[in-house]
């Protein structure tokens, strides 16, 4: 074994000890398991275990939960819908701490309020029902809102911060905390929380009334768009990667030029329908889909001279 391997097999085999002296001093009263099994937990339906699983269903869960793995220096890595990430097949060391139960919503006046795990597709419904619009763009996305945020999420030619008013957050020493937003310090699939460790917890949407019908068909519209593009047909993670205006094209036409739809390699397949998804055809593998990312990128880069910028993450151990 070399001293790498060996520095690593210590390294497990203490934060495996550590990870189960603390357990019960999470004290959640949401879900608890070691060596959960991320497949179940991302869009891909892909990922090795985590060392240790956690789904509170409180902020002060949450705040309890990210101080303790902070103060113990152990690594924390917080879960939204699954969406747009890849996790390991060897899975993700430390604590996975699943927002999905952190949820709720309220309306009041045109302000929404959401909490971070909550659906966004299901937020988009709300506003409907409540005669708002604005949030019309994320009506069958998949994910939540936490997410949403984190990513600046885009479609349609809208995204969140367009009608973000204000964010609630942990910040780096643990207090809670309400700030609205800065649309400078936002852009394409670009926050500010994505750097300076904090979490989000939830978002005040400031929303226009309007017509119900006219939202719903909207909503209905963009719904079936998916559809008919294929979303929904095979576990994926969306969009590989983000659109590049200055390429003059959408990266799935760059990728549908060079012949790449269609191709597979293990389980994972370029979508035939759409250059830039990778479905999980058939077991596919984290390693499956990695490799044909770096497919995709060197084909582009060769070929086009063009360097395509991931919007998939990936996460765990690699």
């Amino acid at each position: 074994m070399s001293v790498d391997l060996r520095h690593r097999a210590r390294y497990y085999s203490a934060l495996v000890a550590t990870l189960r002296e603390l357990e019960g001093k999470f004290k959640i009263d949401g879900v608890s398991r070691r060596a959960e099994p991320m497949r179940e937990h991302t869009s891909f339906r892909i990922g090795g275990p985590a060392d240790l699983y956690l789904a509170p269903r409180s902020v002060e869960e949450v705040a309890r939960i990210t101080e303790t793995c902070a103060g113990e220096s152990l690594p924390c890595f917080l879960l939204g819908g699954g969406t747009n990430i890849l996790v390991s097949d060897k899975g993700i060391r430390g604590v996975v701490v699943d927002l999905g139960r952190v949820a709720g919503c309220d309306v009041e006046g045109t302000l929404v309020s959401a909490r971070c795990g909550t659906p966004i597709s299901e937020v988009a419904a709300l506003a409907r029902d409540h005669g708002l619009s604005g949030l019309e763009f994320a009506y069958s996305l998949p994910g939540s809102v936490g997410g949403a945020v984190w990513m600046n999420a885009r479609c349609y030619d809208r995204q969140m911060s367009d009608i973000l008013e204000s964010v609630e957050f942990l910040d780096r020493r643990g207090a809670v905390r309400l700030e609205k937003i800065d649309a400078k310090e936002w852009s394409y699939k670009i926050s500010p929380f994505q750097s300076g460790g904090r979490v989000i917890l939830g978002a005040g949407m400031r929303l226009e009334h309007g017509d119900a019908q006219t939202i719903s068909a909207a909503m209905e519209a963009h719904k079936a768009d998916r559809v008919k593009k294929g979303h929904f047909l095979h576990p994926c993670a969306g969009s590989v990667f983000k659109n590049n205006w200055d390429f003059g094209a959408p990266t799935g036409k760059i990728i549908d030029s060079l012949g790449l739809k269609g191709k597979r390699i293990g389980g994972a397949q370029i979508a035939p329908f759409h250059g830039n998804i990778i479905i999980n055809l058939d077991r596919a593998t984290a390693a499956d889909v990695l490799s044909l990312i770096l497919v995709m990128e060197e084909e582009v880069q060769k070929k086009l001279g063009l360097r395509l910028e991931r919007e998939v993450l990936l996460v765990g151990e690699w």
